[in-house]
Parts: structure tokens; C-alpha cells; sequence
């Protein structure tokens, strides 16, 4: 008799160097086998330091792991400074990444502080000069990274593409026997221009292990057919999301759809969600939806997972609703004191479910459980902790009670002194 096959999970790591983005004592590595980062971006003005400062606070509370700001005038360069010492005023480490197209190297070598203040330079080589200079100015950012010891990511955009680097891809093309598809050209564009700035980054004195690339397309498909030979054809380590994801489920789908596809291979070392807010939206909404997508693949824990049906002709009450989205708010909520009083907890599992058919069961199978009564059903809702059926809820405050025993599972299972 055969054996059924047991899925192996995500693939391991692909075999990329070891890069170390540092603020003070804080270092993230990116590479090398390390967990997978979440990052974002700022959309304040970064000329606002106040402004950006809590912007920045927000994002790393919600989890963001890097965070990337614009650096694309003379009064954001300037603030840059400033930018990072409010910060460390707060008690806020992340690592900054400063955004640099078109005067990148005029900022960087004008102003210093600035230079020195950020843990990381972003470089779009289609953005850094046309016909001569492009060299010249490319050089000088590079020299500025190599003088203050900063590791850089030499991101390509399909649409800031270097146009002379596309020309010669295409006359290449031409010369083939069977010329490949405008499409396969494109890719290979990305790919080159990504290999060989990192390549010529090297030979002006860059180390190897101080580059990151990344190849960013509005595509899915796109996205993962270029990825894919880029880490094929090298071992820097790898940056991953679509340029623009788009707003909404539509960008939350999309970013799902391109980088399970990649993280699952293996490939990819931090991820960002590159969402259009909405209107008045929350900027932080990028930061959790790249740690669910990682935590949902099982490659990193973050807060603690709920678990809730979706409801049926069995539910027509939203009292399990309610509470399922009352439970996972708080415990997002309450991550980043957690985190650091009670480790381990990111593990943990809640199941929330609407009647009997499939509540009972589902508790059992998380680390606190409970099953609320369906239509007609006995207005009671038992809690099960740990597989075992401890406590049995009723009444107008159930919400209340299951968050009383969440909060008291947690203290007594990851709390200081705990054998959990």
C-alpha cells in the first residue's frame, strides 16, 4: 500500500549572500537563509520631518521591519537628520532607506548628514543620468555607499527603464536567428540591467555582499517570470513586489497571487506590498497584509492567527462575526507590548466559529477555541483551550469573557515562568 505524500512546505531558501542593514544595535539581515523582512514605504513629504517621523512610528509598530522614505529634494535630504533623531527619541531603531532617482548623487554628496543618517540607499539605474553622465553619477552614489559602509538595492522598474540598455537588448535580438517576443526582451532588459549595475557597483569598490536587487513589474505573471531567471543568473539577494499592486483587494490579491508563487520557490528575501491607500486609508494595511501573506505560507509568526468560517444560512446572527474581528484587532493590537513580554505568542491559534457543525472540532484543533450557537441552537457557547472543552459562555457578554480567557491563556502559557 502506498504511503500518502506529506507536503514538504515552502522550498528552502535559495543560496543568496548575507546583507546587514544596521541602525545603532539593531541589524537585519536579509539573505543569506534569514527570515524574510517585511518593509514599506513612506508617502508623507519627507521634508516634513514631524510628519514622516510618525508616519515612520507607525509603520514599524504595525511590523515593518525597514522602512523607505523619498529622498528627491534638497529640504528632504535635509530632514533626513532629523527624521532619524526623533526617531531615536521615540525609541523607534528601524533602519531607514533612502529613495533616490534623478539627483541622488547631488544629495548624497551635499549632504552628508543625510548620507550618514540612512541605514540603506535605493538606486533605479534608469534614473540616474542619461548618455555620459549616467556613469559619472552612478559612480558617485556608489562611492558615497562604499565611504559610509551602506548597503544599497539597485532596484529596476520596467517603467523607468534604461532606454540605452533596452536599445542593445533589442538590437541583440535582431541579430537572432528566431528573435525572441517583445516580451522576453523586456524580461531580459530587467534582468541585464539589474546584473550589470550590481556587477559595475562591484568594480568601483563595492563589496558583494553590501547589494540587493530587485526587477519590480505591475504584473503577476511578469513578475514571476522575471524573478525567477534573476535568481537564476545570481546570488545577491532579492527584493519582491509589484510596482504598483493597485487599491484595494485587487492589490491585495495581486501582490498574494506574484509573491506566493516566488516565496514558495524559494526566492525572495524582503517583501514589500506596494497598496494605493483609499481614501483617508491606513498606511500601516501594506505592512499586514506582507505579514499575512508570510505567516499564512508558514514562513514566519507574527501575531496570533484567527481562525472563523464564514458564515452560513446556519449564522444568520454576526455575533461571530463581531467577535471574531473584535479578537483579531486586539491581539494585533496588543503585538507590539507582547512581543517582547511574551515569547512565543505569535504562535498562537483562536478559533472563533458560528454553530456546531464544524465549531466544536476547529476549537479543538486551536489553542483556545469557541463555538457559538447557530440559528436555533442552545444559546450556549462552549470554549475549548488546548483540545479540552474547559468553560462553557452564555449571556450578553461572551465577547468580553473570551477575551478575559485569551488574555489569561496568554499570561500563563508564554508569561515569565511558564513551562508551555
Amino acid at each position: 500500500m502506498s504511503s500518502f505524500p506529506i507536503a514538504s512546505g515552502p522550498l528552502a531558501r535559495r543560496n543568496s549572500r548575507r546583507v546587514v542593514i544596521s541602525h545603532g544595535a539593531r541589524e537585519i539581515i536579509v539573505g543569506g537563509g534569514a527570515p524574510v523582512m517585511v518593509q514599506s514605504m513612506t508617502n508623507t513629504d519627507t521634508a516634513d520631518a514631524i510628519g514622516t517621523a510618525i508616519q515612520i512610528k507607525e509603520l514599524a509598530r504595525a511590523g515593518s521591519e525597514i522602512v523607505r522614505l523619498t529622498v528627491n529634494t534638497p529640504e528632504a535630504a535635509a530632514a533626513v537628520p532629523a527624521i532619524r533623531e526623533q526617531l531615536d527619541r521615540m525609541g523607534v531603531d528601524v533602519p531607514l532607506v533612502g529613495d533616490f532617482h534623478y539627483n541622488g548623487h547631488t544629495l548624497l554628496t551635499d549632504y552628508p548628514e543625510c548620507a550618514q543618517a540612512l541605514s540603506k540607499y535605493r538606486i533605479n539605474p534608469g534614473n540616474v543620468g542619461k548618455g555620459a553622465k549616467r556613469d559619472t553619477q552612478f559612480a558617485q552614489m556608489i562611492e558615497v555607499a562604499c565611504k559610509y559602509d551602506k548597503p544599497v538595492r539597485i532596484g529596476v522598474n520596467w517603467g523607468s527603464l534604461d532606454q540605452a540598455l533596452l536599445a542593445r537588448i533589442m538590437d541583440e535580438n535582431a541579430g537572432r536567428a528566431e528573435p525572441w517576443s517583445a516580451q522576453a526582451v523586456m524580461y531580459e532588459a530587467l534582468v541585464t540591467s539589474a546584473i550589470e549595475n550590481a556587477q559595475r557597483a562591484e568594480e568601483l569598490g563595492m563589496s558583494g555582499d553590501k547589494i540587493i536587487l530587485s526587477c519590480k513589474v505591475s504584473g503577476v505573471q511578469d513578475l514571476i517570470a522575471v524573478y525567477r531567471e534573476l535568481a537564476r543568473r545570481c546570488e545577491y539577494p532579492l527584493h519582491l513586489g509589484l510596482t504598483e499592486a493597485g487599491m484595494g483587494s485587487k492589490g491585495i490579491v495581486a501582490s498574494t497571487a506574484a509573491l506566493s508563487v516566488l516565496l514558495q520557490e524559494g526566492i525572495g528575501d524582503t517583501i514589500r506590498i506596494s497598496l494605493t491607500p483609499e481614501p483617508g486609508g491606513d498606511r500601516t494595511k501594506e505592512v499586514v497584509v506582507g505579514q499575512e501573506i508570510l505567516q499564512t505560507m508558514g514562513l514566519r509568526k507574527f501575531t496570533p492567527m484567527v481562525i472563523a468560517c464564514p458564515g452560513c444560512g446556519r449564522t444568520t446572527s454576526t455575533v461571530f462575526q463581531d467577535l471574531a474581528d473584535k479578537i483579531q484587532t486586539f491581539l494585533r493590537e496588543q503585538m507590539p507590548v507582547w512581543k517582547g513580554k511574551y515569547p512565543g505568542v505569535e504562535a498562537m491559534n483562536v478559533a472563533v466559529m458560528g454553530c456546531i457543525v464544524n465549531g466544536p472540532g476547529e476549537s479543538k484543533h486551536a489553542n483556545i477555541g469557541i463555538s457559538l450557537p447557530g440559528t436555533g441552537e442552545s444559546p450556549a457557547a462552549p470554549v475549548f483551550i488546548d483540545g479540552e472543552k474547559k468553560m462553557t459562555l452564555r449571556g450578553e457578554r461572551i465577547a468580553e469573557e473570551f477575551q478575559t480567557v485569551v488574555l489569561e491563556y496568554v499570561e500563563s502559557h508564554y508569561g515569565q515562568g511558564s513551562h508551555s
